[in-house]
């Protein structure tokens, strides 16, 4: 509409000005009372009359220039405003945009879908976009909102990420976030408690549960943040269950917290391209995939995932330096921890670098921590690096994406009778060492996915394997029938294959199949690892006349219906 209200208002203007122009070249004319001849306007400018004053000739100029910019958006079938680039006259609209780990990321992570918490405020001015003439034929600039960081390419295709992109209910202070995890496990060993260890993921055999239901979301408002997410479900159990640091001290930690996944609170400022302080209880993203399943390619991820920390109890800083890149340090009790292990902090940072659009580079290092209970002066150290490439992207085709990620794991712990690395006088080797390598193809416009991967790892000591729950077992406990201790070798590798139905974006169907195998007996076998009558004594205690039975492989089918608005 626009374009023809101008084309039926340039004309006029035009005939206005050049009568006007006559006009006064008449009133000037020479002693001999003869007019001299009209100008005749060029095929492609409108030529001024000499005696234009000089505001006259902006008005023809801006006029000239109105003309070509219509011709342009005819041309193009485009509206004014609509354009790109410096054809833009207004800035472009904002969308939500998180950490990832959370963003979010989440945490800002490397992970989750960008979310409204880590928007850039409308108030922070950094692009500059198209000038405007001022009366006095000066240029002036108009400033517009910095971009915000990871917004200008769609990652839903990243393992950890998900991929909704679209939140019913959200509004300008609340936007609200329903997670649901059910699924069934097929052991073929059938244990007869039909209870799984050595997962951080699957923990019940031949069983329909409820491994999550998430409810909570994120608040903004006035540049103030906060994020709650509940754990009702096995995670409530499961999750605190792995972490010793409640034993050392009073309160009850883990009951204190284990129905949250998610609860910290914080603020952003508008600088560079955002700056937010966050303080409670965030998702880590160390192991690249998510916390929740339905944000990952593969249920059960490896051991460099499952076995290393889903959040940290904390603070931490996520500065955006460009809209490629976050910077993310962290002051943290421990590693995976409510609370402190020993008399010290761990400290740790996050590095995401996604320069494209198919791209995304992501470091995690974590140092200085006493994290292991009670043994003050053994520091751990570990750095956690991974690479996503789509390098396939034909949306048309039946086999429409593809993609892989590499993930690289190296750490050790040394002080309190263990050495990094190598055997010495102080103390036997004690690091961690693993891979993990998952490809994933999608089909007929994302509505199907399939996944395979696996990876592998050597933890000599113990220190990061998730001790089975013999007996009620915790790691706190520990248990005699399987020991960690300094020396105690641990190696172990997996692979796994994923089949993904997608109708909507808000829920999955997925089947998949996961072998997993160790060096020593560590998965649960027909005979299970409860004693007769259930468990007895303080939880992990020897038990006369009762042995666990324990494997050095497993087969499992996982079924799982994953829901996320």
């Amino acid at each position: 509409m626009r374009i023809f209200k101008w084309k039926r208002l340039v004309p006029v203007i035009l005939v206005g000005l050049c009568c006007g122009s006559a006009l006064r070249a008449s009133a000037f004319a020479g002693d001999d009372g003869k007019e001299k001849p009209p100008t005749k306007a060029a095929a492609t400018k409108i030529e001024a009359p000499a005696l234009l004053t000089e505001r006259e000739r902006l008005l023809l100029d801006r006029v000239e220039q109105l003309e070509k910019r219509v011709a342009d958006l005819e041309g193009k079938g485009t509206t004014p405003g609509a354009g790109s680039g410096a054809d833009a006259v207004q800035p472009a609209a904002t969308t939500p945009v998180a950490s990832t780990a959370g963003v979010a990321a989440p945490g800002a992570t490397s992970g989750a879908k960008p979310t409204s918490l880590d928007l850039l405020s409308k108030d922070s001015t950094t692009a500059v976009v198209q000038p405007q003439a001022t009366d006095k034929g000066k240029l002036a600039t108009t400033k517009a909102p910095a971009s915000e960081p990871f917004a200008f390419a769609d990652f839903t295709w990243l393992n950890g990420n998900p991929r909704t992109k679209e939140v019913p209910l959200d509004t300008k202070f609340f936007t609200p976030e329903i997670r649901s995890d059910v699924d069934y496990v097929y052991d073929f060993r059938h244990p007869k408690d039909d209870t799984i260890g050595g997962s951080s993921e699957v923990f019940r055999a031949n069983e329909v549960q409820v491994t999550q239901l998430g409810i909570g979301g994120d608040f903004h408002y006035d540049n103030v943040r906060a994020r709650v997410m509940t754990q009702f479900g096995l995670y409530s159990q499961t999750t605190p269950r792995n972490d010793a640091s409640p034993s050392r001290g009073q309160w009850n930690l883990d009951n204190a917290y284990r129905y949250l996944s998610e609860a910290y609170g914080g603020y952003h400022f508008n600088v560079m391209h955002g700056i937010n302080v966050d303080a409670g209880i965030f998702m880590s993203y160390i192991g690249l995939f998510s916390y929740y399943q339905f944000d990952n390619w593969a249920y059960q991820p490896s051991y460099v995932s499952s076995n290393t920390p889903w959040f940290f109890n904390g603070v931490r800083v996520q500065i955006f330096p460009t809209e490629h890149l976050k910077i993310e340090p962290w002051f943290v009790n421990g590693w995976q921890s409510y609370g402190r292990f020993n008399n010290r902090p761990g400290f740790g940072f996050q590095i995401l670098w996604r320069p494209n659009g198919w791209l995304s580079i992501l470091g995690n290092q974590y140092m200085l921590g006493e994290d292991a209970l009670n043994t003050p002066g053994r520091v751990r150290y570990h750095t956690d690096d991974s690479i996503e490439v789509k390098y396939y992207d034909q949306p048309e085709k039946f086999a429409d994406k593809m993609a892989f990620s590499l993930t690289g794991d190296l750490g050790c712990e040394h002080g309190g009778g263990v050495s990094c690395y190598t055997n010495s006088a102080k103390g036997p080797k004690q690091d961690f060492l693993g891979f993990m390598f998952y490809n994933r193809v999608w089909f007929d416009h994302d509505l199907f996915g399939v996944t395979i991967g696996g990876g592998k790892i050597n933890n000599p000591g113990r220190y990061l394997v998730l001790l089975p729950p013999i007996n009620g077992a915790t790691a706190a406990s520990g248990t005699p029938y399987f020991t960690e201790n300094p020396g105690d070798p641990f190696k172990a590798w997996d692979m796994s294959g994923t089949f993904d139905y997608m109708p909507s974006q808000y829920i999955t169907f997925r089947w998949e199949y996961n072998y997993r195998a160790a060096n020593v007996p560590y998965f649960s076998g027909p005979g299970g690892v409860t004693p007769p009558g259930g468990n007895q004594g303080t939880p992990g205690s020897f038990v006369p006349g009762f042995a666990p039975d324990l494997r050095k492989n497993e087969n499992r089918l996982n079924m799982a219906i994953l829901v996320k608005f």
